[in-house]
């Protein structure tokens, strides 16, 4: 992800998968909750957590290609069968020059398959780049040769991307987000703690072991020129916290604003370069960081570029090359990095590759499969009563004056919702895919980028969607005003239409709460109902907003995850605020169900307590300690745990389903109890 354009359930990382509400038996589609996943040993006033999935947790082991396993994987890897199966029928069709995009489809994946075909070529498949790096002499080479592999290949330093201008939301706008970095955080260069050091240790040996596998002498030296750029890109970088602020990184300048602010980097040049010459105005979202570009470019040599360069480039397509590159570049970033004690089966690797360069191909035949109409019919009425129960909540708060009330009634009146799939699809016909596997990598990256500088300076295109309708996951986007969710999510353990509204509205319920409250968190209530960055609120409403907001950040600081590792709370505000309030607005709008008013008895609980036990077995999961600690780091959404305890211990509603007394670990003291939504 270039830029935040939206915000998600959860990080790709993590992203979902369904259970088929086409492969099941009528029996196993409607079980619902599953009381074996059930500890009742522990305590549900203790911790709902481990009372609610605590047996399914002792019994379900982490899989050694995985480093989390639950409900998100579990139902990941189940689409990516059902993704193979597609894709198996495609390859049926695959031929050389294919024309038609199911033949596309087959082709591409057939090609990364070809595993003989793959050793055999080595690194051969990147010599041309490879000596295209070796011809650079001078900075205006360097210029060139970066806008080259930002359209084929990668992105070293800066990413260049095009998405709706946040102050002119109706239109396109280019814009540029600082990058450059082989680490997943700019922390990681920068703090001196052990694990820090450790991963900085690791990566320079990383580095060094991929520059010996290409044949290149002095690695080591070439490993401490890559640090040394690195470390300097990370000290000009923002933080993630600081990134989580629109208003700070809104910077519309010319590019003369810009070559002046960054002198000793030929813009001009590298905007013709990329064919976007005449973009006129950029986003420039940290420009501290291109001043940072410009202070290196006079203090690195052009050699040392030539290294840099070298690495942004084998360290993106080790994964496409033969075996040797693909497991030294799996040993840092998944076995050190995550704790994962194996690759993937390439079958899955080369399918996730399949997905992410024809996907809308994917979904159209994905949708046609398994995703029912029935489905989509009853998921936008659960949206529609979402959307009353926010405009309820909006209403009878206490802590809102009545002209930023007006305002939020306003902008959640012109919510756009997007369920299952796009209306229009994307067009592939002007992809081109070859017998090489690394060349239709680059030729992907390329039709991607021709596509993006097309949209420059245009009008949004409405019908587009950021996800395929085969990903688990959903999300809210603050410059269009819209929620979305794709077919996969709306299966089981989300959503099974079939089943009960307690099941339903406490999962899928939620999430789509959850993208609602999306749009009134710390970022999303900076934009307007129009989608463009303007402050509604009265001085008086968003300081009671930051008060509200505090409790849940001080509360999520509390958490332990593992070993020394605290939630960071500032990081997760906006997940823990959508959390919440998804929940509590979900919830609200459960009670004028049938099911709840008659209060049904199902499995021996009651409609509340199963709107509370759908929610946590949606969140259960077993991570392996480095990939916990990883995502404390970089991941804007808390874990799993705490994604169950912090909301539940804030809800009175909880409490009364569950006999939860003051003094209990599951309730937070009076006076600390967090309630916005």
């Amino acid at each position: 992800m270039k830029k935040l354009l939206f915000l998600t359930l959860a990080i790709a990382a993590a992203s979902f998968t369904v259970f088929s509400s086409c492969a099941k038996s009528e029996a196993q589609e409607l079980v619902g909750f599953d009381r074996a996943m059930m500890d009742t040993t522990v305590k549900a006033q203790d911790d709902f957590y481990h009372y609610a999935v605590g047996n399914w947790l002792k019994e379900n082991p982490i899989p050694e290609d995985q480093t989390i396993w639950g409900g998100f994987t579990i139902l990941r890897e189940e689409t990516n069968d059902q993704v193979k199966a597609i894709i198996d029928e495609a390859v049926t069709k695959a031929k050389p020059n294919p024309k038609e995009i199911i033949e596309k489809v087959g082709f591409f994946y057939s090609v990364g398959m070809d595993t003989a075909k793959i050793e055999e070529l080595g690194l051969s498949p990147l010599k041309g780049e490879l000596e295209r790096i070796d011809t650079i002499s001078n900075k205006i080479d360097l210029v060139k040769e970066i806008a080259h592999m930002h359209q084929y290949t990668t992105s070293p330093l800066f990413f260049f991307y095009s998405s709706a201008d946040a102050k002119d939301s109706k239109n396109e706008i280019a814009g540029i987000w600082q990058g450059g970095l082989g680490l997943p955080d700019r922390d990681y260069y920068l703090n001196e703690d052990g694990r820090s050091k450790e991963i900085r240790e690791k990566y320079a040996d990383h580095v060094k072991n991929m520059f010996n596998l290409m044949g290149c002498e002095v690695s080591e030296e070439r490993a401490k020129t890559i640090m040394n750029i690195e470390t300097e890109l990370a000290k000009a970088s923002n933080t993630r916290l600081e990134n989580r602020n629109p208003q700070a990184t809104y910077n519309k300048m010319t590019v003369a604003e810009i070559a002046a602010k960054s002198p000793n980097f030929a813009w001009n040049l590298y905007l013709y370069e990329v064919g976007a010459g005449n973009v006129g105005s950029i986003d420039v979202n940290q420009p501290k960081f291109i001043e940072g570009v410009s202070e290196l470019l006079n203090k690195v040599s052009v050699d040392e570029w030539k290294v840099y360069l070298k690495w942004n480039l084998i360290n993106s397509m080790a994964p496409y090359l033969n075996n040797k590159f693909v497991e030294e570049s799996f040993s840092f970033n998944g076995k050190f990095m995550s704790g994962q004690e194996v690759d993937r089966p390439r079958w899955k690797r080369v399918l996730s590759a399949t997905n992410g360069v024809m996907g809308e191909a994917i979904g159209q035949l994905y949708v046609a499969k398994y995703f029912p109409p029935a489905a989509k019919e009853r998921a936008q009425k659960i949206v529609e009563t979402l959307k009353i129960s926010m405009g309820e909540s909006i209403k009878n708060n206490t802590w809102m004056t009545e002209v930023t009330k007006e305002e939020a009634l306003k902008k959640l009146s012109g919510f756009g919702v997007k369920i299952g799939y796009p209306d229009k699809w994307r067009d592939y016909s002007g992809l081109e895919v070859s017998e090489s596997y690394i060349q239709n990598i680059m030729n992907s990256n390329y039709f991607d980028h021709q596509d993006m500088i097309s949209k420059i300076n245009k009008p949004i295109r409405d019908w587009e969607w950021g996800m395929t309708p085969q990903t688990i996951n959903a999300y809210y986007s603050p410059t269009r005003n819209e929620i979305v969710f794709p077919a996969a999510i709306l299966q089981f353990p989300f959503y099974n239409y079939k089943l009960d509204d307690a099941i339903n509205y406490g999962a899928m319920g939620a999430v789509i709460g959850h993208e609602i409250t999306h749009g009134f968190d710390d970022q999303g209530k900076q934009y307007d109902a129009e989608g463009n960055i303007r402050d509604w609120w009265t001085a008086e409403d968003s300081k009671n907003f930051d008060e509200r907001v505090k409790v849940i950040i001080d509360q999520f600081n509390e958490y332990v995850a593992i070993d020394t590792f605290h939630v960071n709370g500032a990081l997760t505000q906006g997940e823990n605020v959508a959390d919440l309030g998804g929940l509590t607005v979900s919830y609200n709008a459960f009670k004028n169900s049938d099911q709840f008013k008659n209060n049904e008895i199902i499995d021996g609980f009651t409609p509340t307590q199963r709107f509370f036990l759908s929610w946590t077995q949606v969140w259960k999961n077993n991570i392996r300690p480095d990939a916990l600690k990883l995502r404390i780091k970089t991941d804007v959404h808390s874990p799993g745990v705490q994604r169950v305890l912090g909301p539940l211990s804030n809800m009175p509603t909880f409490f009364e389903a569950f006999d939860v007394k003051e003094g209990d670990p599951m309730r937070r003291q009076a006076d600390k109890l967090a309630k916005i939504w």
